[in-house]
């Protein structure tokens, strides 16, 4: 595996345990030694620091980047306020999601995005082949720290207070221990929290700052992979890919009103006249829909779905045991005939049919802070 690339936290890993694995081309923790289970509560319950820093960082230059990034994502751009940062899908021809990321306005003309690591080097050839010569991608050489869980506004108050200011989904720039960081109240566990952009060489030292709290806890990808579940969230290549749309992913808030029918910038994205369709006629035959189970055996991604009548419905994209809802938790597609909340479908699982209900996303309360 010599050929994976390693982020700035590589050997900090290694001296505090965690067990590596391959992932989106990565060496990265799945878990330290305390373990998946025990390090999704520590985050629920305290405050989990995560290294995401395989995500792509880029900012995108030029006279209107705003105007430019709309022409291949959904998203309503242009009237992101500067300080404030908003979800947003890149769509292809035919209505598919080819990845989501997150685009911040920092108020100095430019935009920041974070794409997913397993995209980002087809993201960054989109934005270059699909910008036009006055609209250029910058690729960031920075680390990403996430630091995630109810307690994690104490932690940065000792660090950083002025960021603790801002509510969920506000982005600023400030300095940590005389280091310029880049901090969003923002997270994929469903939590309060932060995540923190510096430059690779000082990402080390940082986080040593922040392990060094009582608080924190480093948590590894299998932990992540749990909270972003109960959180409802989607995760790219599994949840959402090329062959789904937004309206069919549940993410129709994602394409913002000005960019329907009757906005004032209506369509001009990849796909827009196969999603917008969608939206107005409500005509499309799947949704993505939570599932909660009874007992403690895992439903996993790939099983099966079936109505009570025995008709093939679908497939769960996501799912394992929810430590904090106690019970199994999973999302999936099912035929819209079956999407409603509170009907009975079955998920088969080594032979065996169990019954899941259909049922509301998030599985847990979220703890973003809104001010």
């Amino acid at each position: 595996m010599s050929d994976l690339k390693r982020t700035p936290l590589y050997d900090l890993h290694l001296e505090l345990g965690g067990k590596m694995v391959p992932f989106a081309s990565y060496d990265m923790p799945v878990q330290f030694p305390l373990g998946v289970k025990k390090e999704h509560e520590h985050t629920r319950s305290a405050c989990g620091l995560f290294d995401v820093s395989h995500m792509g960082q880029l900012l995108l230059r030029g006279p209107r980047p705003a105007e430019a990034l709309e022409t291949l994502v959904c998203a309503d751009i242009v009237s992101l306020p500067p300080g404030m940062q908003r979800y947003a899908l890149f769509t292809g021809r035919e209505g598919g999601i080819i990845d989501d990321l997150m685009v911040a306005n920092p108020g100095d003309g430019t935009l920041y995005l974070v794409v997913n690591a397993a995209c980002k080097d087809q993201d960054i050839a989109l934005l270059e082949m699909g910008l036009d010569d006055d609209h250029h991608v910058e690729v960031l050489d920075r680390a990403l720290l996430a630091l995630q869980g109810p307690k994690a506004v104490e932690v940065m108050r000792r660090h950083c207070p002025e960021a603790c200011e801002m509510v969920f989904m506000q982005q600023g720039r400030f300095t940590m221990a005389g280091i310029p960081v880049w901090i969003s109240r923002s997270g994929y566990t469903g939590e309060d929290g932060f995540e923190i952009s510096v430059p690779a060489d000082e990402a080390e030292g940082l986080a040593r700052r922040l392990l060094a709290e009582e608080e924190v806890e480093a948590i590894g990808l299998g932990a992540r992979d749990s909270l972003r579940l109960e959180a409802g969230l989607c995760l790219y290549g599994h949840d959402i890919d090329i062959e789904t749309t937004p309206v069919e992913a549940g993410l129709i808030w994602a394409i913002g009103k000005d960019r329907r029918h009757g906005g004032e910038r209506s369509a001009g994205f990849p796909g827009a006249d196969v999603i917008l369709h969608q939206v107005d006629a409500k005509d499309h035959r799947r949704k993505r829909v939570g599932l909660l189970g009874e007992g403690r055996a895992p439903v996993r991604e790939g099983a099966e779905l079936y109505g009570e009548d025995g008709r093939h419905i679908g497939k769960v994209t996501s799912g394992g045991f929810g430590p904090s809802v106690g019970k199994p938790v999973a999302m999936g597609y099912v035929d819209i005939a079956y999407a409603e909340l509170g009907t009975i479908v079955e998920a088969e699982v080594r032979g065996k049919r169990l019954p899941m209900v259909v049922s509301r996303m998030p599985f847990v309360t979220p703890g973003y802070y809104r001010g």
